[in-house]
């Protein structure tokens, strides 16, 4: 298996994210009959053999990157991955209509709206991991941000004085109700998606549509 990694016309290689999203896209991946009983074992490789594909694990953030590489000739992650890191050179084929997610903006429970805030302060000083979506939303509404990049647990920020809101994902928003903070306004909404590498794209395409014709039909 690992040879078939570097050789060209060798089963595609697919990267998929490790993390919250994992299991709703193993079930996809089921459903168009991918082998994923290793990825869900208790296995520490991060190269699985699919059947017709090869799955590479990673991180959700990492994906782009190997993809845009050539590493991998496809990949699944979420909205929010691309739109922070829309230079990547990919090409985006399919919502797999998995990982549904929304990007907000959440303040201190109670305390002012960010409108009112940003009249009385002039600027708000937002915490987030995504700056480019942040700096981009409020750019496109006149407003000024500072953006203060934090790749910890962002829930702290506003709560020891560090940023006056946050910018986050959030699927329930249970996390930020326990760390009294609340939803705002929200930005965008995210769900996993199917990207493709531009040359494997252009030399693989009768199997890369036919994969993604596959999912198309498993995402219903």
């Amino acid at each position: 298996m690992l040879d078939s990694l570097s050789r060209p016309g060798g089963p595609l290689k697919v990267a998929v994210p490790r993390g919250a999203l994992l299991e709703e896209v193993l079930g996809l991946l089921d459903r168009i009959g991918i082998d994923t009983a290793g990825v869900r074992s208790d296995s520490r490789s991060l190269v699985f053999d699919g059947g017709e594909v090869i799955l590479v694990t990673m991180r959700p953030y990492d994906v782009p990157t190997y993809v845009e590489a050539g590493a991998a000739d496809l990949g699944i992650t979420g909205k929010d991955v691309l739109l922070e890191q829309e230079d990547r050179r990919v090409f985006e084929l399919l919502d797999l209509k998995v990982g549904l997610c929304r990007m907000v903006l959440a303040t201190r429970r109670g305390d002012t709206g960010p409108s009112e805030h940003q009249r009385r302060l002039g600027m708000m000083r937002i915490a987030t991991k995504y700056p480019r979506i942040a700096e981009q939303y409020f750019e496109g509404r006149g407003r000024q941000v500072e953006v203060v990049e934090v790749k910890g647990s962002i829930e702290l920020a506003p709560l020891v004085g560090l940023a006056d809101g946050i910018v986050d994902l959030v699927a329930t928003g249970r996390t930020l109700v326990e760390n009294d903070l609340e939803e705002r306004e929200q930005i965008v909404t995210c769900t996993a998606r199917l990207v493709a590498n531009q040359v494997s794209y252009r030399l693989r395409s009768d199997e890369i549509a036919s994969l993604t014709s596959r999912l198309r039909e498993a995402a219903g």
